[in-house]
């Protein structure tokens, strides 16, 4: 590097960011070079050329001890903030409690609660705080595949097994090995995948596509849903074996409606990050009325909603105080409308979800932005408003 001393820089970082580790690769080697990087901290010193597997030897020494340094690291008090989830409220230190339990153990995880809540936040400090640490953590969301591509996608394929198939692919399941897999809205998998789902959790062995010979992994998987999977399953539309595998250990993740004062410690955290990556200098303050109307707020959309509107309001702030009135009106007028009666949470939810479309002349990506959440759950969601619409007429 002309005019930087490697030596220095590898010291500075060392002295500076504490939870990094440094991997040199040079092109010129020398004894003494070698020597002074590792006595300076360097945990690798890599000579050009190098294999791949070299290099994949390398990297899993530097991350092996990166990862198993975060997980020395673990905060004596769990409150507040683990692996990015922020709460103090009594259901989120028993979902930490949870976490910290089980992290140590290789049980099948399933994770409930509504979209946004942060399922794969909670499937990430499991897999963080565990022996895998230092091996792959890989998310799938099942309902955004169709069923071939879901298989292809998580077991891998031969050459030639289909059209496009121009060479042999691993799948999730192989580059996660030693690792943990985490399966999102698991529900919305077909009942033959389910059937490949369960053999891999039997037999630790699966076939990819096009090929007869069984491969052997050792993965851990967490599933996730925000159904009622046990009424999925008297539906004859889950496989009743597979949920008993999968619930081995059940966390549920509680909607922000029911989390108390979290609701304040977010809006801080949120205000603090994106004013930070938005480059403005003054995070603003939110006045007190205004945290009172966000905190009894419904939201339908949990964390993710009050994440997008949190980074919204950032953007478009022009003053050092955000109040009420620089609320979306949807949010203002569902506040308003749901006050001072004895309506139900989900007349409530029902209420601003059709405010919201209403205000973005039905467009359903528009108003899921919105509300936080996903447009597949917004169609189920104003599908099941149909639905009793129809049954009340």
């Amino acid at each position: 590097m002309p005019e930087i001393n490697g030596i220095q820089l590898i010291k500075y970082i060392r002295d500076h960011f504490k939870n990094t580790e440094v991997l040199v690769i040079t092109g010129f080697p020398s004894i003494e070079t070698a020597v002074e990087s590792i006595k300076s901290g360097a945990e690798e010193y890599l000579i050009k050329p190098f294999t791949n597997e070299e290099l994949f030897n390398a990297l899993q020494k530097v991350t092996h001890k990166l990862y198993t340094h975060r997980l020395l690291q673990k905060p004596k008090n769990i409150r507040g903030n683990i692996f990015g989830i922020i709460g103090e409220s009594k259901l989120m230190l028993e979902v930490f409690t949870a976490i910290e339990k089980i992290s140590s153990t290789n049980a099948t995880v399933l994770i409930t609660g509504e979209s946004g809540t942060g399922k794969e936040l909670v499937a990430r400090a499991i897999h963080y705080r565990s022996n895998r640490s230092a091996f792959p953590f890989i998310a799938i969301n099942c309902a955004a595949l169709p069923d071939e591509l879901l298989e292809s996608e998580l077991f891998g394929y031969t050459k030639g097994a289909f059209t496009g198939a121009n060479e042999t692919r691993a799948g999730f399941f192989q580059i996660a090995d030693k690792g943990t897999i985490f399966l999102d809205e698991i529900s919305n998998t077909s009942l033959p995948m389910q059937a490949k789902l369960l053999r891999v959790l039997q037999e630790k062995e699966f076939y990819m596509v096009g090929n007869k010979k069984s491969i052997k992994v050792d993965v851990r998987v967490i599933t996730a849903t925000n159904v009622d999977l046990m009424h999925v399953v008297k539906k004859g539309n889950f496989r009743e074996d597979l949920f008993y595998r999968l619930n081995v250990i059940n966390i549920h993740i509680p909607p922000l409606r029911d989390r108390g004062d979290d609701v304040t410690h977010l809006i801080n955290h949120f205000a603090e990050r994106y004013t930070r990556e938005l480059g403005k200098c003054k995070i603003p303050a939110f006045s007190d009325k205004t945290i009172d109307v966000l905190k009894k707020y419904y939201w339908p959309g949990n964390v993710r909603e009050l994440q997008n509107l949190i980074y919204q309001l950032i953007i478009m702030s022009e003053h050092d105080k955000i109040e009420t009135s620089d609320l979306p009106k949807s949010l203002r007028y569902s506040i308003q409308n749901s006050s001072n009666t004895n309506k139900s949470l989900e007349e409530i939810e029902r209420e601003h979800i059709l405010n919201v479309l209403t205000s973005v002349n039905h467009n359903k990506s528009e108003a899921a932005k919105i509300l936080g959440i996903d447009r597949k759950t917004l169609r189920d969601k104003v599908k099941n408003i149909d639905q009793k619409r129809d049954n009340y007429r």
